[in-house]
C-alpha cells in the first residue's frame, strides 16, 4: 500500500535526526489525518522540541513556533488588529496561529488565559481577532510540548477543556542504551544536522482523509469501545470521565491505526493499542485514588478487565 511506503519513507527522514521515535511518529501520523492536536509530555532534554520540529519538516505546509513563557499574551499567539499611520486606517495582522503546523514549546509555562486563546484555533479551525474571523489553513495541526507539572517550578496546569481538545498525548521516555549510543553516534559525526526531505504533500493528506473515512468499524468492535468509554464515566478511581468528544476521537484514532497497517477495517486490538493514548489525558481521578495511581494506569487496568472481542465481521 501506497501509505506504508510513505509511512517508511517519513519515518527514515525523521531517522536521519531523532533516535528511536518510530511508535511516536506513526501516532503523529494518525493525529495529522485527523485533524487531531498532539501533546507530548517528558522531563526537559528528551527531544520534545526536535521531534516536533522534524516532524513539521516532513510535511509540506507553512511552520510556526511560539515560546510558551508567562509573558506571552492571548493576541501574541492569535494576532492584532493595529492602526497604521501612513494608511490612516486599521490593519490585521495574524499571529503565528495562522499556519499548517504550529508549534507550541513548553505550553503549560504560559498563563491559562494565554493558554485558552487556543481553543477557538483547535476546535473550530479559525482564530476571531477583534471581531473578525479568520480560517485557518489545512491541514492545521498543534504539537504542544510540556514538562510534567508536578516537578516544575513556574507552571501552569492545562484546563480541562483544553486538555480534552488535544487528540492525543504522548509521554516520551529515555531512550536505552543502543539509542544513547546512536545519539551519541550522530553528534560526533555531525549527522544531527542532516538534511530533512518533506514526504507528505497537502495533496497526499487530503486523499488520506477520504481514505480514513472509508475504514470500517463493525458493530462488535463499536461496543468493544462503548464499553471502555463508558467504564470510565462509572469506575471508582475516576472523578471526570471521557466526553463524548473523546469517544469519537478513539473511533477515529483506531481508525487511523488500522489504515496506517494498511487495513480498510478496525480490528479491536485498533483500540486497544490507541485508548492509552487517547483516553489517560482526558480522565481525573479522585483526591483518593490520584495519592496511589496514575491516569495511565487506571486506562491500563480497565483495558486488561475488558475481554477483547473474539471476532469481528467486517
Amino acid at each position: 500500500m501506497e501509505l506504508i511506503d510513505k509511512l517508511e519513507q517519513l519515518k527514515d527522514e525523521i531517522r536521519k535526526v531523532v533516535v528511536g521515535r518510530d511508535q511516536e511518529v506513526e501516532m503523529m501520523v494518525i493525529s495529522l489525518l485527523n485533524d487531531g492536536h498532539i501533546l507530548m509530555e517528558s522531563v526537559p532534554g528528551t527531544g520534545k522540541t526536535l521531534l516536533a520540529k522534524t516532524f513539521a519538516n516532513v510535511i509540506t505546509g507553512k511552520f510556526s513556533r511560539v515560546q510558551f513563557t508567562p509573558d506571552v499574551l492571548p493576541s501574541d499567539i492569535t494576532g492584532i488588529q493595529f492602526f497604521n499611520p501612513k494608511l490612516q486606517e486599521f490593519e490585521l495582522k495574524p499571529g503565528p496561529v495562522v499556519t499548517n503546523i504550529l508549534l507550541a514549546d513548553e505550553i503549560n509555562r504560559a498563563t491559562p488565559r494565554t493558554q485558552s486563546s487556543l481553543l477557538e484555533a483547535m476546535e473550530e479551525h479559525q482564530v476571531t481577532i477583534d471581531g473578525h474571523t479568520i480560517p485557518l489553513n489545512t491541514p492545521f495541526l498543534v504539537i504542544a510540548t510540556q514538562n510534567p507539572v508536578e516537578s516544575q517550578q513556574g507552571t501552569f496546569q492545562l484546563p480541562v477543556a483544553q486538555m480534552d481538545r488535544f487528540f492525543i498525548k504522548l509521554s516520551l521516555g529515555y531512550p536505552d542504551i543502543n539509542e544513547e549510543k546512536e545519539m551519541i553516534k550522530k553528534h560526533r559525526f555531525g549527522t544531527e544536522a542532516a538534511e530533512i526531505i518533506a514526504v507528505f504533500k497537502e495533496e497526499d493528506i487530503l486523499f488520506l482523509k477520504q481514505e480514513l473515512r472509508k475504514v470500517k468499524l463493525a458493530d462488535v468492535v463499536e461496543e468493544y469501545l462503548l464499553k471502555i468509554t463508558r467504564e470510565t464515566r462509572n469506575h471508582g478511581s475516576i472523578e471526570l470521565g471521557i466526553s463524548p468528544r473523546g469517544t469519537l476521537a478513539l473511533v477515529k484514532a483506531a481508525q487511523g491505526r488500522a489504515l496506517v497497517k494498511g487495513r480498510s477495517f478496525v480490528v479491536p486490538n485498533d483500540i486497544k493499542e490507541m485508548a492509552p493514548f487517547v483516553l489517560a489525558h482526558r480522565i481525573y481521578l479522585s483526591a483518593e485514588a490520584s495519592l496511589t495511581m496514575t491516569p495511565e494506569k487506571v486506562v491500563e487496568d480497565l483495558l486488561e478487565s475488558i475481554p477483547l472481542p473474539v471476532e469481528a465481521e467486517v
